[in-house]
């Protein structure tokens, strides 16, 4: 094209959009023609594309596209008409005109132009196609359908540059930066004008933000269409009945996550077909069908999105995982031999991993699961491998929704301030200097600290960040208790810390290029005392020091050939929380989903009960000091005078927040119950850390709280301002 102005560019922006859209959908539907017979319906929504395609062509002066789309036309319009069969090689002639047509858009997106190229061999396939002899006639059921005239609706959606939604997210920003710093102002300042301004400033700043956020976000689906034809070709190509089942396309996230996803989601689809599903031969003996299926699940979870890959083939050869290991030298024999099932699927992640013997087009070079696991991470994601032989593999993928704005743990170190972003964060440990029973020890030389029977390398960031003159770690435990577990690069370790603060909304700024050296950050933040804070790199810190799940699986085995004691069951994990006057009771850590802090002012009524916003749902409020001890009917938040502490527990696609006083500690014992169901709601009682404590039933208290609405007290009753 010549060189064009502005409106032309736009012109040009909205035809590659257009065309790419078209090419996915007429894709989507030649798979499925290829499946079951073609419906009237599909087959004219591919005639539509291919005729639009040509017609904008013409007028934009791309000859080889006119061409290309003009000869596609008049097969589809003889299939239209009956007078060709439409037949499988017609879907892959048609499938090679989406994949042409797809690389003369990228190459006129780059450069403007079409290039040079030849087209010869597709369009004589095409006309091969159209000059068939062939008196036959397609069966009635082969295109089902009327000829059902169409009428064009009301668009209800409109296409907005990526930049200009960029602006809008970093405008947002500001004003949540500015927010954060006028709620420091009038922090102590309840029940005055400007305290109450800010307060509705606060709702509204957080109602804009979830709008704009809500623009950016994308269906995951987007990136699934190209997986049904991905499928078909890699099947093909290793000669296997593969069947690909996808469900929760419509789960949506921000648009750089899913283009951040989309090859380490490629990687492992291909990675399910190559060394997942088995040749229909090996499926036979097995007594499986001879048709694998590769299946594709997301879904929102705890302010996350959730992707999970699996497929129902072999499972993974821990054997070949052992023996490559070993032949890397990544672990030794002794260590090998005193490694789980679990331990060694871990390996996999390990750069340039491979149990392939040879190489092929889809395998076999060591470079797959570590850069899906170090892509994932960039993102603030994560994955998890979950294996078992004869029976399949599922590979679970975490992500957030966004990178723009971000919940994060603030702590000190040095007398800085460091944000600490919140999915990376598994738990909070404060060391008792007093009792610590040998927790903290040392293992070849380096400090590891024993939290509930595994060993967890710890790491003091003012050592790592040279904030301290003299670095011993032995020396900065004396002096600092509070340890950050934190998880990545498929791995867990201590983050030494000297001060523990909130967690609050912060806005990722990108560090300048001067700083971008500076592996131990990703990016900083401005709080609202209007400092600065530098946002730590999680992932980049367990890399430089080797402590990802290569180095907690040698940790392990390390530990295991060092000593033959068996080790005690460690039991089970247990969240431990207080209401009323000595109501201390636990839960089972796997009935929790979050942990969360609410103002008693964002509680609102809803039918006969109390219920908050949460993760876009209507979270109902369950106030377990009312419902459990009815004696005492005062407001559950009256010790946090304006915040209420609630457990998070998700079932059956909802969340219920699970009210309490205060939340008192994790840890892990044997549950040992006595008295079971003493009454509505308890399990029993057990002794957990030398106290009589009462284990709650999570499933049988939402029960007794939809059972009692009208006995329940109003949380925001009585508060204390």
């Amino acid at each position: 094209m010549p060189e064009t102005n502005q409106a032309d560019m736009e012109i040009l922006q909205e035809f590659l959009a257009e065309s790419r859209e078209n090419m996915n959908e007429m894709e989507c539907d030649l798979l499925a023609w290829e499946k079951q017979a073609v419906t009237r319906e599909a087959l004219d929504r591919i005639f539509r594309a291919v005729h639009t395609l040509k017609g904008t062509c013409g007028f934009l002066g791309y000859p080889r596209l006119e061409t290309i789309a003009h000869q596609a036309e008049n097969l589809l319009s003889q299939i239209r008409d009956r007078k060709i069969t439409a037949s499988a090689m017609a879907v892959t002639v048609l499938l090679k005109v989406v994949d042409s047509v797809r690389r003369l858009l990228v190459h006129i997106e780059q450069t403007g132009t079409e290039g040079e190229g030849n087209d010869t061999i597709l369009l004589s396939e095409l006309s091969a196609l159209l000059n068939a002899e062939t008196s036959e006639t397609v069966a009635h059921n082969d295109i089902a359908g009327d000829d059902q005239t169409f009428s064009g609706g009301t668009e209800s959606t409109i296409r907005v540059d990526v930049a200009l939604l960029d602006r809008l997210m970093n405008l947002v920003g500001e004003l949540v930066l500015a927010r954060n710093q006028l709620a420091r102002v009038t922090g102590g300042q309840n029940g005055s004008p400007l305290a109450g301004t800010s307060q509705r400033l606060s709702h509204i700043t957080s109602e804009l933000q979830q709008s704009v956020m809500k623009t950016r976000l994308q269906p995951i689906g987007n990136i699934w269409s190209k997986f049904p034809r991905l499928v078909r070709d890699a099947a093909m190509a290793e000669d296997k009945k593969i069947r690909l089942f996808m469900t929760g396309q419509q789960t949506e996230t921000d648009k750089s996550i899913i283009e951040a996803v989309k090859d380490p989601l490629t990687h492992l689809v291909r990675n399910c077909i190559t060394h997942g599903i088995e040749k229909p031969e090996k499926r036979r003996a097995a007594g499986k069908p001879e048709e694998g299926v590769v299946t594709i699940r997301s879904y929102h979870e705890g302010g996350q999105v959730i992707i999970e890959v699996s497929d129902d083939g072999a499972g993974i050869p821990t054997d070949l995982i052992r023996e490559a290991a070993i032949r890397r030298r990544d672990i030794t024999p002794e260590q090998a031999e005193a490694m789980g099932e679990h331990d060694l699927q871990q390996l996999i992640f390990l750069p340039g991993f491979s149990t392939a013997k040879e190489v092929t087009k889809l395998s076999g070079r060591g470079v797959g699961m570590d850069v899906v696991k170090t892509n994932l991470e960039r993102i603030h994601g994560s994955i998890a491998v979950i294996s078992r032989r004869g029976e399949g593999t599922l590979f679970k993928m975490k992500i957030p929704l966004t990178l723009t704005i971000i919940p994060a743990l603030m702590v000190k170190s040095g007398g800085q301030r460091f944000a600490i972003p919140q999915v990376t964060l598994v738990e909070l440990v404060r060391l008792n200097r007093e009792t610590n029973d040998g927790q903290v020890e040392s293992l070849f030389g380096a400090p590891v600290y024993r939290l509930r029977g595994k060993l967890l390398p710890l790491i003091n960031l003012r050592e790592e960040l040279g904030l301290e003159a003299d670095s011993n770690l032995g020396n900065s435990l004396a002096n600092s208790t509070h340890i950050v577990v934190l998880q990545a690069d498929g791995g867990s370790f201590g983050l030494v810390v000297d001060e523990v603060q909130d967690i609050e909304e912060i806005v990722v700024k990108p560090l300048s290029k001067h700083l971008k050296v500076v592996h131990q950050f990703s990016g900083a933040t401005i709080m609202g005392d209007g400092r600065v804070a530098l946002i730590l790199d999680v992932l980049s810190i367990a890399q430089q020091l080797h402590l990802g799940a290569g180095q907690e699986a040698r940790l392990v085995a390390a530990e295991a050939t060092k000593t033959t004691t068996p080790v005690a069951d460690p039991g089970e994990e247990l969240l431990l929380f207080e209401i009323g006057n000595k109501g201390r009771m636990a839960m089972k850590l796997s009935d929790v989903t979050r942990l969360e802090e609410f103002p008693v002012a964002e509680i609102e009524n809803e039918g006969a009960g109390e219920v908050i916003q949460y993760d876009g749902h209507v979270m109902p409020l369950v106030p377990l000091r009312q419902l459990l001890l009815p004696g005492q009917q005062e407001s559950v938040a009256r010790e946090s005078h304006d915040k209420l502490q609630v457990i998070v527990h998700a079932h059956n696609g909802s969340y219920y927040g699970l009210c309490v006083d205060q939340i008192l500690d994790i840890t892990r014992q044997p549950l040992a119950l006595q008295h079971r169901q003493s009454r509505p709601g308890i399990l029993g009682s057990a002794i957990i850390q030398r106290r009589v404590t009462e284990v709650v039933d999570v499933a049988g208290l939402v029960t007794l709280s939809r059972q009692r609405p009208s006995g329940v007290v109003p949380l925001a009753e009585g508060i204390e301002s």
